[in-house]
């Protein structure tokens, strides 16, 4: 597998709705990279990273350390948001160098494989809700629409009856995932690009996470310690994306390139906290409109996006945070319903 990097959006005929938009957003400038901003950010959160080890290695064999574990999974979601942004090239122009930062925030720092990553991402970002091109909306573990449920056996067909309250428990699990994901991927994937230098890196964050772990804690406390900082990282990673497409239309084929965006994605509102805490992605209609727009600038992107989409009858999804969780869980339960139906005799 080749690395596959973020795609530009289609560049969009004169006079089509999409082109209309874009011509907007550049004259806004919201477009143009913000080195200072990203310069601070990484700085902030590579101390953060740096500081929360150096108090986890200085606490020692303390129970305290569950509360650094939790912290700890703050800081890791952070690094993956960061990561984020590097893959869609709002850092740097370079490729070589949004690359090279990406496997060391994302295969060093939190032990995610940056190309696995990017592959699966790029294909979610081409087709959001897609049931046959979004990795996003694969029946895995889950099923997102009733035509999948009908389908589902195995696994997902006894999950699929109450997913919708199995949801965020299974959430605690994703960092587990990443990391098992990453690592199959690595091993069994051949001609990624720098496959050789991200083994390297993953290898390096695995070994030394858990050799800093056992070596400061005995074991009884050094396995909560994971079980805590990995499961709180999962479930945040995890409530990042969530509100962002679950519940959302699935996507068709016809679809133009600015409806297949805006009609299954969702918007979650709220203050400027709210974009450090999501990475930015609570403005999810515009990162998918615009992936490579510096994270700071969709909030200014947004009532630019509203108003054209209003202008155009395209409807615009936006809700609270706990209403976009509600929305996303109700139709879990909702597309689980035809494996909760038990068959006569």
């Amino acid at each position: 597998m080749t690395l596959t990097m973020m795609p530009e959006p289609p560049t969009a005929g004169t006079g089509s709705d999409f082109a209309l938009l874009s011509e907007r957003i550049a004259r806004a400038g919201l477009m143009q990279r913000r080195p200072a901003y990203y310069a601070l950010r990484i700085a902030a959160v590579a101390a953060a990273y740096i500081v929360s080890v150096t108090v986890f290695v200085l606490t020692g064999d303390s129970w305290a350390q569950m509360v650094v574990a939790a912290a700890m999974s703050i800081v890791f979601v952070q690094v993956a948001l960061v990561a984020h942004d590097l893959a869609h090239r709002q850092v740097f122009q370079s490729r070589r160098r949004s690359q090279i930062a990406g496997m060391i925030a994302g295969n060093l720092g939190i032990g995610m494989s940056y190309g696995w990553w990017m592959d699966k991402h790029t294909r979610h970002h081409a087709n959001p809700n897609h049931e046959e091109r979004d990795p996003d909306v694969a029946p895995d573990l889950l099923v997102w629409s009733a035509d999948q449920a009908r389908a589902a056996k195995g696994l997902p067909r006894f999950i699929g009856r109450w997913q919708a309250y199995l949801f965020f428990p299974l959430l605690l699990l994703e960092g587990l995932n990443l990391h098992v994901a990453s690592g199959r991927a690595l091993l069994g994937r051949q001609g990624m690009r720098g496959r050789t230098v991200e083994i390297l890196l993953f290898a390096a964050h695995v070994i030394g996470y858990l050799g800093v772990v056992f070596a400061v804690l005995p074991v009884g406390k050094a396995l909560l310690f994971i079980a805590i900082h990995q499961g709180l990282f999962g479930l945040y990673l995890g409530c990042t994306f969530a509100p962002n497409h679950k519940g959302m239309p699935m996507a068709h084929e016809g679809m133009d390139f600015l409806r297949k965006q805006v009609l299954t994605s969702r918007d979650v509102t709220g203050s400027r906290l709210m974009d450090a805490a999501l990475g930015g992605l609570n403005h999810q209609i515009e990162h998918h409109l615009f992936p490579s727009m510096p994270s700071p600038n969709l909030r200014r992107a947004k009532p630019i996006v509203r108003q054209f989409c209003a202008e155009i009858g395209v409807p615009y999804q936006e809700t609270g945070l706990i209403d976009s969780y509600r929305l996303a869980l109700r139709h879990l339960y909702e597309v689980g319903a035809p494996v909760r139906k038990v068959s006569p005799g």
